[in-house]
């Protein structure tokens, strides 16, 4: 989608706007919020999991959870877009880790009674669910505790998967500055992260 090409770069107003009317509980906003950005957070999700159909249920996912923490959306600690995808990538990577686990207990040596029970139990667990989201909310409290170039760069090396140096050539900064402000960003996020575990 071209119109969502520089989304993670600037806060978008619109964008802004129908988190706005989410929060206040617009099914329509959230179904054009799904409109315009579905494409984008699909392509983000698919980075992550490498199938179509796991995609499409991290998606889902991302718009429930959307609905949900809405409210606890802040646009001055960051951008709408750095903020959807960073929900689109934290249920994109639960969904991996359910699979997994999943996949791991299949080849356990189960009968065949287990196995169909294993089958149907597809759904989210409610309490990860809700850790999942709490992880969420502590990241983007914490991503809101750096100094805005830092938490730019900590999101664009994060949601795009740039590399230091293409980093440093999109925001015209010297390298070593951006190799600094990443390390500390991090270490203050895991410290951060640590108070919320």
């Amino acid at each position: 989608m071209p119109h969502n090409a520089g989304m993670f770069d600037h806060p978008d107003p619109l964008l802004m706007s129908l988190i706005d009317r989410v929060a206040a509980r617009d099914e329509a906003a959230l179904k054009a919020l799904y409109e315009l950005v579905s494409g984008k957070l699909f392509g983000l999700s698919l980075r992550v999991v490498r199938n179509r159909e796991w995609a499409e249920d991290a998606l889902q996912d991302t718009f429930m959870q959307i609905w949900r923490t809405a409210p606890d959306y802040r646009a001055s600690l960051s951008p709408p877009m750095a903020w959807l995808g960073l929900i689109v990538r934290s249920r994109s990577l639960d969904l991996l880790r359910r699979r997994k686990a999943e996949r791991e207990h299949l080849t356990d040596d189960i009968d065949d009674s287990a196995m169909a029970e294993t089958l149907e139990g597809d759904s989210p667990n409610p309490m990860d669910t809700s850790l999942a989201s709490q992880q969420a909310w502590a990241l983007h409290q914490c991503l809101g505790k750096l100094e805005n170039k830092q938490r730019e760069v900590v999101s664009l090396a994060y949601l795009r998967d740039l590399s230091h140096g293409e980093l440093a050539a999109q925001l015209k900064l010297p390298l070593g500055t951006v190799k600094t402000w990443i390390r500390r960003g991090l270490d203050q996020l895991r410290g951060c992260m640590a108070h919320f575990a």
